[in-house]
């Protein structure tokens, strides 16, 4: 086994990382971490034994360590291993149940933490309110409140499982170990359940961090709107009135002692904010310097004038822009396609565009002017309170102080989308045209609209950026997203929002898990060859790389029904992420929707690819060979009747795009074939076979179907060829004095897969 030495606070593995292979901890610690929560492994840990997949945690170095790689992903690893080494059945074994034993400890301490915090707040608002009542005050209005409740956990780890691991572990682990050791199948399935039960308990330990980082700004947060602040305020009108402020100060001591125990929150922020308590002068009787709560009554609110007046728009403009939104309001039928309402809503998609526009640039030059409400619009594409809905408006106005759960290292909200165009974080997408935004300001100049000068100005210009991408991407995409394009309007309106927000809104998480959940089937879909760039090695120079490229998804701010594949890669270079687009909101199946969108992104994508001879039959692929079985299925003597009727159907449907043919065969092989269920024909199962490949285990279980039984085997057989011929490369590397780079690692993992 290969062993590699890391220095203390090195990345052993990322979250959601692939699971190549398993590390032992053979000198050293190391912190597996999630968030704030975190385990310490020692000596003989495994890491990786506890995933499928992806690392469901961050695994860094607490001290120099020295790790064995050991080829191990699942049980059949496994048993080959502990067969070939008997020596590690014990070593194996023990770990599993220590490691399991340690993450129930922190399950526990999880699940009391969340317990009593859950129960803390309720208390402590129950006792806010019974305070203001009890001495004639009314109460600030805290609509955060009204949505907080208790955690419901879908991964749980259960009482006798607890009690059965630490009797186990206290008790009976030599003889417990003793007698598992006895039978290679014994001992397998013993640490594989194990593997097993703490998957389940860390996506249990995932669930209560993420409950708790989400809602721990009730207690408090950077904004000042949390109980503290509404005990702080209490305190000072009761102050003020001469009444007795001590039961408020014992409440906001018991907060500021719970706040402590918890071990969530920025030691600077508790400073800064329980200082300023601190050092108030409840005697002398005065509000100056005390700011209230800052939640409002968001349904008490002119929304929509605020926004135009944060976008600096003059009263005069601010009545017209009013005076459509209430038009459009005042419709009988907000969705109808009659001339009226057609012509109402033709009016609003640019005047919405240009609010937008001016909106965002005064926001990214002045980012602390930024209320919930402008957040609401930035992000949502929320106006008015009365389109919106009012218990809607309260759902957004409360998503404002989560908007990070719209965000991850691929998903943005189309504000943070555009702020990183901005930024030059991010290039501008292709407009209609297929243009990218370089290639559009030559064509300017080429046409005599612009000159060389102007050309190259524009090429940095930040705002000119942003305006190309609104003009070219947001508007175009917002309403396809939007689903319904002869009833699209840009403001969001209470008639699509059809569901609580909560389970509307398009998170960064389901979006991972939607894509993870394809990637497990599918799992070369994101991988493409890229050229070597590691040291200089003769043996590599022209050795092309399977890299996995995950694409950025942008949220369009509406509640929509479509997504779409905007671009399969950020620029020229394969290396670079596609860009789906997905609406904030929707009620549609998020798997569903990333089916067809990376159907299409299969499609275009092998198009890119090969370039002109996309499809061309003498340059096999994917593209080439489904347009000449498409094209040709008549004469095919593989189809039955009935299957060229279907497929004849079928282009009917598609009106006629072999695109479209292939997105709906995708779907199926997806969904259905890759669970044993047959949809496709002989012709285009042997295409996807080969183009797009299950992964290995969903391999195994079919390929002794009738089915499969030539295809499947076939492939196998190839890529243990390209596998065979990269360990003899890499051996050769080896040899010449060579490192084998990550780069090279994930080449070689993915035909191995």
């Amino acid at each position: 086994m290969d062993v590699i030495r890391l220095e203390k606070g090195q990345a052993i593995a990322k979250q959601k990382g692939i699971v190549k292979e398993w590390y032992l901890i053979q000198q050293g610690t190391v912190i597996q971490k999630m968030a704030f929560a975190s385990v310490t492994l020692g000596q003989n840990a495994i890491i990786g034994i506890l995933e499928s997949d992806w690392f469901i945690c961050d695994y860094i170095a607490g001290t120099d360590v020295m790790l064995a790689v050991i080829p191990c992903k699942n049980a059949a690893d496994l048993k080959q291993i502990l067969s070939a080494y008997p020596n590690y059945r014990g070593v194996f074994l023990r770990t599993a149940v220590e490691q399991r034993h340690q993450m129930l400890g922190l399950y526990v301490e999880l699940q009391t933490r969340t317990r009593q915090f859950h129960a803390f707040v309720q208390t402590l608002y129950n006792d806010y309110q019974a305070l203001c009542a009890k001495n004639g005050l009314e109460g600030q209005p805290f609509s955060r409140m009204e949505y907080f409740q208790r955690l419901e956990m879908e991964h749980r780890a259960e009482d006798w499982e607890v009690n059965n691991s630490n009797s186990l572990v206290k008790n009976y682990l030599k003889d417990y170990l003793l007698f598992m050791q006895r039978d290679d199948s014994l001992c397998v399935g013993a640490i594989m359940e194990a593997s097993l039960q703490m998957r389940r308990i860390m996506q249990g330990v995932e669930e209560m961090v993420n409950y708790l980082l989400y809602n721990k700004d009730v207690l408090l947060s950077e904004s000042g709107d949390d109980l503290f602040q509404l005990y702080f305020e209490l305190a000072v009108r009761m102050a003020k009135r001469g009444l007795d402020v001590e039961p408020v100060k014992k409440e906001i001591s018991f907060l500021t002692g719970f706040i402590g125990k918890l071990r969530l929150y920025d030691a600077a922020l508790v400073s800064q904010r329980v200082g300023r308590y601190e050092a108030y002068d409840f005697t002398g009787g005065s509000e100056d310097g005390v700011e209230t709560a800052k939640d409002i009554d968001i349904t008490a609110e002119d929304c929509l004038g605020h926004i135009l007046l944060f976008a600096g728009y003059a009263k005069e403009e601010r009545d017209e822009i009013r005076a459509r939104v209430e038009a459009y309001r005042s419709l009988p039928d907000m969705l109808s396609t009659d001339s009226k309402a057609y012509q109402i809503r033709r009016q609003l998609s640019p005047m919405f565009y240009e609010i937008y526009e001016r909106a965002f640039f005064r926001a990214v030059e002045h980012e602390d002017d930024v209320t919930p409400i402008i957040a609401m619009f930035l992000n949502f594409g929320f106006m008015d309170v009365q389109l919106a809905g009012e218990e809607h408006a309260k759902e957004l106005y409360d998503l404002t102080k989560h908007l990070n759960v719209f965000h991850s290292e691929h998903v943005y909200t189309i504000y943070e989308w555009l702020k990183n165009i901005y930024n030059a974080e991010k290039d501008p997408s292709k407009n209609e045209f297929d243009l990218d935004y370089p290639a559009y300001l030559l064509e300017q100049r080429k046409n005599g609209d612009l000159t060389a000068e102007q050309v190259k100005m524009m090429q940095s210009d930040r705002k000119e950026r942003v305006h190309f991408e609104i003009k070219n991407m947001f508007q175009s995409a917002n309403r396809i997203t939007y689903g319904k394009i002869t009833t699209f309007c840009p403001i969001l309106g209470e008639y699509d929002l059809i569901n609580s927000l909560d389970k509307m809104a398009v998170t960064a998480k389901r979006l991972e898990e939607a894509v993870n959940s394809l990637r497990r089937v599918d799992y070369s879909v994101f991988y493409r060859e890229v050229g070597y760039s590691g040291p200089a090695n003769d043996l590599l120079t022209h050795e092309p790389m399977m890299q996995e490229v995950l694409p950025d998804i942008i949220l369009m701010p509406n509640a929509g029904t479509k997504a779409m594949m905007w671009q399969e890669t950020a620029d020229k270079r394969r290396d670079t992420p596609g860009r789906f687009l997905f609406p904030v909101f929707t009620a549609v199946d998020l798997e569903d929707m990333m089916m067809e969108t990376v159907g299409r992104f299969r499609w275009e994508m092998c198009r890119k690819i090969q370039g002109v001879r996309w499809n061309d039959i003498r340059e096999k692929s994917l593209t080439a060979e489904y347009c000449d079985y498409i094209q040709f299925y008549r004469k095919n003597h593989d189809l039955s009747a009935d299957a060229k009727e279907k497929l004849k159907n079928a282009l009917a449907r598609a009106k006629n795009s072999y695109r479209e043919v292939f997105v709906l065969d995708y779907e199926n092989w997806v969904k259905y074939e890759s669970k044993g269920s047959f949809r496709l024909n002989k012709v285009a199962r042997d295409i996807l076979v080969k183009y797009c490949p299950f992964a290995g285990a969903i391999r195994q279980d079919l390929k002794a179907n009738p089915m499969y039984q030539n295809t499947i085997p076939k492939f196998e057989l190839d890529n243990a060829k390209k596998q065979q011929r990269l360990t003899a490369l890499y051996e050769k590397v080896r040899k010449s004095g060579g490192a084998i780079t990550p780069q090279m690692e994930e080449n070689l993992s993915f035909y191995e897969r």
